[in-house]
């Protein structure tokens, strides 16, 4: 594990950075303390080890298992998940978690996060790099620490993009995206004895209506389900926010068709990030940008 005094400095994925703690979120999987949750779920989070342990490099942390164990699901539904991931990271999935847990070793490996290895390590960086930085891409913290991975879609060159990568090539990279926070939400969670969850914010300006590229909307919409399966009770609220109003009103209108759980996270807003051109603006050094943004996070995702 990462030493503390290095996780709870800045932390980027393509940026995360670690902020103080405020009071548990409205939202939280759970309200107790991760001490806690380890304790009361011992014995399944031995069980679902032995499972694990059939395939090679088995993950060793304890909050790996736990989140299989706070996610509601029956026992064999639990256990077949588990073993489908299991697959998946000693599979075509063993590349990128390998990349995700070498660079977060070597970006706390002194004082100071060091961003660089995290996106050298992404996979085909030396090409999406290019075009998905921190401006577009950023995770951070709000004030109740859970990590806030924001995403700016339409401000990415995807014809550009995908005229040099594959639908699988960035369906990989947001997955490796997603595995490096799960990794900082788990050490996250254990130094401060606080289960950490992830909000998503999807800021949809400048999203074409007709145009862009099909194949970048369905790498994002796939690397989505996909992380759904592999990452058990890490995700928080959807925040969709400034559409424009046709795709609003149509948003809002087949909403009442998705399923209950996926239904009862997604909220719609305007305002946050509107008046933000780069989101190294709401980065720890953000200023006003920054605490306008958290007072949104904190007003939309926890009411």
């Amino acid at each position: 594990m990462a030493p503390q005094c290095c996780v709870s400095k800045l932390l980027t994925l393509v940026t995360i950075s670690i902020a103080s703690l405020g009071k548990v979120s409205a939202f939280s999987i759970s309200s107790a303390p991760v001490s806690s949750l380890l304790a009361a779920n011992t014995a399944k989070i031995n069980s679902l080890r032995t499972v694990a342990q059939k395939y090679e490099d088995a993950p060793l942390d304890d909050m790996f298992y736990l989140r299989y164990c706070l996610n509601e699901s029956p026992e064999d539904e639990m256990l077949a998940k588990l073993e489908a991931n299991m697959k998946w990271r000693t599979g075509e999935g063993k590349s990128i978690c390998s990349s995700a847990k070498a660079a977060v070793e070597a970006a706390t490996s002194s004082s100071s996060w060091d961003n660089k290895p995290v996106r050298d390590m992404a996979p085909h960086a030396s090409i999406i790099n290019k075009y998905i930085t921190p401006s577009q891409c950023l995770t951070t913290t709000t004030r109740r620490g859970d990590l806030a991975y924001c995403i700016r879609a339409g401000k990415i060159d995807d014809v550009a993009l995908m005229s040099e990568v594959t639908r699988e090539q960035v369906s990989e990279f947001f997955i490796y995206c997603r595995e490096v926070n799960n990794m900082v939400a788990n050490i996250r969670s254990l130094e401060t004895d606080r289960l950490v969850s992830l909000i998503t914010v999807n800021d949809v300006s400048g999203v074409k209506v007709v145009g862009g590229d099909a194949n970048f909307r369905k790498a994002l919409g796939a690397s989505s389900k996909q992380a759904n399966d592999l990452y058990p009770a890490l995700t928080g609220p959807t925040l969709l926010v400034n559409l424009p109003t046709i795709l609003s009103a149509l948003a809002k209108l087949f909403t009442p068709l998705f399923p209950k759980e996926v239904r009862k996270k997604i909220k719609f807003a305007k305002g946050p990030l509107s008046d933000v051109t780069d989101l190294m603006e709401i980065s720890p050094n953000g200023g006003k940008s920054r605490a306008k943004f958290l007072d949104d996070v904190d007003r939309i995702a926890y009411e």
